[in-house]
Parts: structure tokens; sequence; C-alpha cells
């Protein structure tokens, strides 16, 4: 992690005075394959990287949390009995975890708290998570001699994102942060929450994201229209196989996706074959990565690019004309990266490629769209762990 226990000892000590607590870290994460599977029960490959949250902690003997955002300068106090909590968003994730531990049985107690973060914004690299698993990784710690087992953990910050922020988010994020390691990318089955590690060594090869810094405003409800297309064909599905047991996509085969054009819309089947495709992307990203064949790796995540842009439908201009820079530069595999309309892409780039690459994304970005791409090198690190 690039941030250090000093980067959050120093304004701990001077905001909330005393002596020092224990700092602890999670990170934020990418996700090499795998998108809008969570939902649809499939599969996600992501990976832990070395940006993320920091938190110094020091329970204080009372009910009350005392809290300290570096980032934003700012400031809250606010009781673990009061069920309303905070209202700035930031103090509400830990208030949330506070809260969802108490109701596993850890007897959570007032705390004095820093925290600060250096997970680049609007690059899908989830900064939410990142926090929501370093107070859940210490609240087990401190309070609850570590019983809660880690995947729980992970399920403590997902409920929190779903009761106390709003957001309907699948375990993706959450799970990644929690369960990181350095050089191993994870394959989690969104549908048992199975999950294996694989090595991550790619010899000549590295990880870049380009981050388009645009966030388009959505019209509607696009990723539940989506939601909605993937179950609909579902529906119709079972309907046509009462005797078969299917809750999501996972369990549809091509066959049956055929045999109901007409029945649902081509939209409808437009959505469910990306799903489908993506389902068996990540397993041949699996067997590739068994056997090191970084080119087929890029070529999935090739198709990918293309199954969200053209299929799902969730790209954009800048990330589509990201993507056609990366096949210009013969990147070895590029695509989005996240929920879509925007944020960066993800690239597989040989050493030697590497610099003319990134020199000419950013100088075709900058020219074409005004103003230059951030560019953001991945090393894949480990998960929650107290530093100190």
């Amino acid at each position: 992690m690039k941030l250090k226990i000093d980067d959050v000892r120093t304004r701990f000590i001077k905001h909330l005075g005393g002596e020092p607590g224990s700092v602890y870290a999670s990170p934020g994460r990418i996700n090499l394959i795998g998108e809008h599977t969570d939902y649809n029960g499939g599969f996600v490959f992501p990976g832990a990287v070395e940006q993320g949250m920091i938190a110094e902690i020091r329970p204080n003997g009372t009910r009350t949390i005392r809290a300290y955002s570096i980032d934003l300068k700012d400031y809250a106090e606010f009781s673990i009995d009061d069920e309303k909590g905070p209202n700035a968003s930031h103090f509400r994730y830990i208030f949330g975890v506070a809260r969802e531990m108490m109701a596993l049985g850890i007897p959570v107690e007032g705390f004095d708290t820093a925290f600060a973060g250096d997970v680049p914004n609007g690059a899908g690299m989830s900064s939410s998570a990142a926090l929501e698993s370093c107070y859940a990784f210490a609240i087990n710690d401190l309070f609850g001699e570590g019983k809660i087992d880690k995947m729980t953990l992970a399920k403590v910050g997902q409920a929190t994102e779903h009761k106390y922020i709003g957001v309907n988010c699948g375990i993706m994020d959450q799970f990644a942060s929690v369960h990181g390691k350095k050089d191993n990318l994870m394959r989690l089955d969104c549908r048992s929450g199975e999950f294996e590690y694989f090595p991550w060594n790619p010899k000549g090869y590295k990880l870049v994201l380009i981050n388009s810094c645009v966030k388009h405003e959505l019209v509607g409800s696009p990723y539940n229209d989506r939601r909605n297309s993937c179950e609909n064909c579902v529906k119709t599905i079972k309907e046509l196989h009462p005797e078969k047991e299917i809750t999501t996509l996972r369990e549809a085969t091509w066959d049956e996706l055929k045999e109901i054009e007409g029945k649902v819309s081509a939209e409808d089947i437009k959505r469910a074959t990306f799903v489908l495709g993506e389902k068996d992307r990540v397993l041949a990203v699996c067997d590739a990565l068994e056997n090191g064949d970084y080119e087929t790796v890029g070529q999935k995540m090739y198709e990918t690019h293309y199954g969200l842009s053209k299929e799902y439908e969730v790209s954009c201009e800048e990330l589509d004309f990201l993507n056609d820079i990366a096949k210009e530069c013969s990147v070895t595999g590029s695509r989005i990266m996240g929920g879509g309309f925007g944020g960066c892409t993800i690239n597989l780039v040989a050493e030697e490629l590497y610099d003319n690459f990134v020199k000419t994304a950013v100088e075709k970005f900058q020219q074409k769209y005004g103003k230059k791409p951030v560019v953001i090198d991945v090393v894949i690190g480990d998960g929650s762990r107290k530093l100190c």
C-alpha cells in the first residue's frame, strides 16, 4: 500500500489527541473479467490492488464514535446506539459497519478514528468497499476476537451499502477487498460463494488502467433495465421448461436462449447473449491462466469489451475510443472495467509496448476530448490486514 502508517497517525494524534491506536488497511480492487455476471449467478475474477483505505482506531470506552476524514478534512461524532446515524456518507459507512457487526453479536464499543485513502476517484476501483472492509476487519479484531470469518465480513460491507447507503450492490467488491492476496487473482462463484485463487505473475506484461474521467448522466434506470432483460429470459425459459431448476442465466444454455427468440424482445436476447458469453469467457480465462497463456486472456478481454459495447450496450464513445487505441498499439487485451457508461479501461500490455501505448492513449484522447485520461498502474496486493 502506498499510504503509510505515519500518513494517518500524525492526523489522528492532531485531531483526536491521546495515545496512538491500531492501524488497519483494506484495498480497492480491479476485475480482470466477468462484468454484470454477479446478479446473474455467474463468475467474477477480481484482484486486490495496492491502493486502498487506511484507518487508525482506538477504543474510547464510550458508546460514541469520534471520526475524522483526513481527505475531506471533516469531523463527526455519532452514537452507535442511535439508529439514524450521521448524514454524511463517508461516516455512514463506518456507522453501518459498526451496526452490522453489533447485529452479529460483536460487543462493539465507541472508538476514536481517523482514515484516509488513495483509491483514484471515479476509476471504479471500489473505495467504498475498501472503507467498509477496513472497519469490518478492525472491529472484528478489536472487539470480536477475530471470530467472524472473512466472507461474513464481506457481507457486512455489502449489507452496509444496502441498508445505510441505499446501493443495491453485489458481493464482489467487498469480497475482493477482504480476501485479496498478493500476486493472486480470485475466481468467485457468485451463486455458491465458493472461490479459488489463481496466481497472477504475467512475466513480460503489465496491467494498467486508463481512466477516461468521464461519467455520463443516464436517463432512466439502465442497470435495472438490463437486469429486467435477464430476468425476462429466465422466466420465459422456465415457462418452456417447468421441470428445470433455473433462477438466473447461470443455469441457462445456448440452446434454450435460441428457443426463446421471438418470445422475448430482441433486446432481451442481446443482453442474455452477453451474459452467457461472459460466463464462458471467465472459465476460458481460468484455463488460460493455468497454462500461462496471456494471449488468450487478452483475446477474451477484447471479446468482453465488444459484448459490453454492442450486446449489453453499457459502453460509451470515450471507452470505445480507448479500446480502439489499445488495438492500434497491439495491446494484448483491453476492455471496459466496471458497470459502464464511463470510468476506465483495463489493459493487459506487453512491457516493450507499454510506454508507447500509454503515450499514444494520453495524446490521442486529449486531442479528441480536450482532457487527459489518468494512467493507473496495477499491482496486485493483499486484502484487509492490521498494520500495527
